[in-house]
């Protein structure tokens, strides 16, 4: 039987989002490979799963691969997941996809959570067109990548620490321009998950004296464009009735 690579999409939040599909792949593979191992061993004891573990996080994962790459080869299902949500999108994991396929290998991707989804359809922004930035530089390139996000026509996320929120809010509504709508979603599919709309300088003032904690995206409109009557035009936003401080749904 030949080999493969399992990537484990693993809950954002609510243990209640992981598939059958994802819970069977993990208990029929060979090992697993977590981000971290501790916090990937409270979901595989809760749902009575025992292959064996090992690390594979953004520290070691340029490290050779060619261990991991012969199991696969020899007939062996290694399964990869992350501390949460999809492995590769702002986690470790795209390096060894692109090997064993680089290889001819079976590549596997389970369906399954990740943040920004949720928080983009919950944002009440436009999101037939979005663009993902994930984490923003943390200094070098960070003043000229916004600039550029800002010249973007779709609805733009950013994924941010907590510590850095009313920070990178307030960058935003610089280099967007204070009135540009936006949302905060903290916490996605938590008992605490809240959503703050409004716009970038409402947000940037809230947050600035109500610091945020646990996970933090954030999603930007696009920059309006004039259309062919030269009449500015975005899909509405919010109702007279928010104006002023940010809801909080």
């Amino acid at each position: 039987m030949a080999g493969r690579l399992a990537i484990v999409p693993t809950p954002v939040g609510n243990l209640s989002d992981m598939s059958p599909r994802a819970v069977e792949t993990l208990r029929e593979a060979s090992l697993v490979l977590a981000e971290d191992t501790r916090t990937s061993g409270v979901l595989l004891r809760h749902f009575g799963i025992s292959t064996p573990m090992a690390s594979h996080h953004k520290y070691n994962e340029h490290k050779p691969l060619d261990a991991i790459l012969d199991r696969i080869a020899a007939g062996e299902t290694i399964a990869l997941v992350s501390d949460a949500g999809t492995p590769g999108i702002s986690d470790p994991g795209f390096m060894l996809a692109r090997e064993c396929r680089r290889r001819g290998m079976v590549v596997e991707t389970l369906p399954g959570p990740t943040a920004f989804v949720p928080a983009l359809v919950s944002s009440g922004l436009p999101c037939d067109r979005f663009f993902f930035e994930g984490f923003l530089p943390p200094k070098k390139g960070r003043a000229s990548r916004l600039q550029w996000l800002a010249e973007l026509p779709s609805t733009f996320i950013i994924y941010e620490s907590p510590l850095r929120t009313a920070r990178a809010l307030a960058e935003l509504a610089e280099a967007c321009g204070g009135t540009r709508p936006a949302a905060v979603a903290r916490e996605i599919s938590k008992v605490h998950e809240t959503i703050h709309r409004g716009t970038l300088d409402e947000l940037a003032g809230f947050f600035a004296v109500n610091q945020p904690k646990g996970e933090i995206v954030i999603v930007v409109a696009g920059k309006e464009r004039p259309d062919a009557a030269g009449r500015r035009h975005r899909n509405k936003y919010r109702s007279d009735d928010t104006a002023g401080e940010p809801r909080d749904d």
